[in-house]
């Protein structure tokens, strides 16, 4: 009987496991399908927003230095500068192709300038070598900018003599200021790889060598600062978020939920946009707002996609989308697929991560472009 038992909770366990395993691969795409909705639904929201694109090796390290900077919205990875269409990994890889990996930026001019992303450019490749990058060698790993008009190329190959001028590099430089034509999307588990596989890509990273050569070449010069800085910029953490309520910190700081009902602006009216609590930077409108019926405050998209982040949030339930701010880092909430239509997202924020400004207090404020949106 016990032997019976025993085999009836391994089977059970195993059926368990099994279920589990399939759920979290099933809700893993949950995060790809989000992002891919919101760059497919929201290209509206994108007007103004300009492009650019970058080859520098290995692409998975290409993506992080340019998505933690304020007014960049996105960075991803792909494959330019040959001319077969729609390549794959293998493919380039194998220098089948004659295409580079690269990573394309899409950014608010208004917040970070082209110069200010050629300057990061520079500062995680080493541009004097001409068979590749690192550890990755090969045609697919040359460095490049791909210049998408006049005014880039102008502004690429004046930065790339400025480099030359500086006499930081043991060596000339050989990285190429090449007219863009076509950008190819990588698979999408080359997309966000060092948000999605952390420890595989620090490895890499760390036997890569990159980081060996950026701290030798660029020292306490390795951090760029923006020439444009946001007006939302946190200077001092710790102070800031000392003159938060409990519940404010909890949320934000240590990504918590508040209770569904009992918050300030699941059943809001007014209108007016929605402020990080803790940076003010700009984050949604009342004008997306609905009611979901879920007890907080939910929005069809955001008011400034370059001032959200997305996370893949992974736990015992499966794989979630956690939403932050950009400036601040404050934990907001989650996005999920069950919203309306046209978008099909729900943004579901906590009140406490949000400070409601109406519409009528927006003139004679740095919010005051909002207000026309109410008129």
């Amino acid at each position: 009987m016990n032997k019976r038992r025993w085999i009836l909770s391994i089977v059970t366990l195993t059926l368990l496991a099994g279920g589990w395993f399939l759920y979290q691969t099933f809700t893993a795409n949950e995060y790809e399908e989000v992002l891919a909705t919101e760059q497919s639904e929201l290209q509206g929201d994108l007007e103004g927003m300009e492009q650019a694109t970058f080859a520098g090796g290995c692409f998975w390290c290409m993506e992080p230095p340019f998505e933690s900077k304020p007014g960049v919205i996105r960075a991803v990875s792909g494959y330019t500068g040959g001319e077969t269409e729609n390549p794959t990994y293998e493919e380039v890889s194998g220098k089948e192709t004659e295409h580079q990996e690269a990573v394309q930026i899409t950014y608010d001019p208004d917040q970070i300038s082209y110069e200010d992303l050629l300057q990061i450019f520079w500062r995680q490749i080493n541009p004097t070598d001409d068979e590749g990058q690192f550890v990755d060698r090969g045609e697919p790993y040359l460095s490049a900018i791909f210049y998408h008009d006049e005014a880039q190329r102008q502004a690429a190959e004046s930065s790339l003599m400025e480099m030359e001028d500086t006499g930081r590099f043991d060596g000339d430089i050989v990285t190429s200021v090449e007219e863009y034509d076509t950008f190819y999307k990588a698979e999408e588990y080359h997309q966000d790889y060092y948000k999605k596989n952390p420890g595989r890509y620090e490895h890499y990273r760390d036997n890569s060598g990159r980081d060996d050569y950026l701290k030798q070449t660029w020292g306490e010069d390795r951090e760029y600062e923006i020439s444009k800085p946001s007006p939302f910029a946190v200077e001092d953490k710790a102070s800031a978020v000392s003159e938060l309520s409990s519940i404010q910190y909890e949320v934000t700081q240590e990504d918590g939920t508040e209770p569904a009902y009992d918050n300030k602006y699941h059943d809001n009216e007014r209108k007016g946009i929605y402020v990080d609590i803790v940076s003010g930077e700009p984050l949604f409108s009342s004008r997306d707002q609905y009611d979901s019926g879920t007890g907080w405050p939910s929005f069809t998209k955001p008011l400034e996609l370059a001032n959200i982040t997305y996370e893949e949030d992974t736990g015992v339930f499966g794989t979630n989308v956690e939403v932050r701010s950009k400036q601040a880092d404050s934990h907001l909430g989650h996005v999920f697929q069950d919203g309306p239509e046209p978008h099909g997202l729900r943004y579901c924020m906590n009140s406490a991560a949000m400070k409601f400004i109406p519409a009528d207090e927006l003139p004679g404020t740095e919010y005051e472009e909002y207000a026309d949106d109410f008129k």
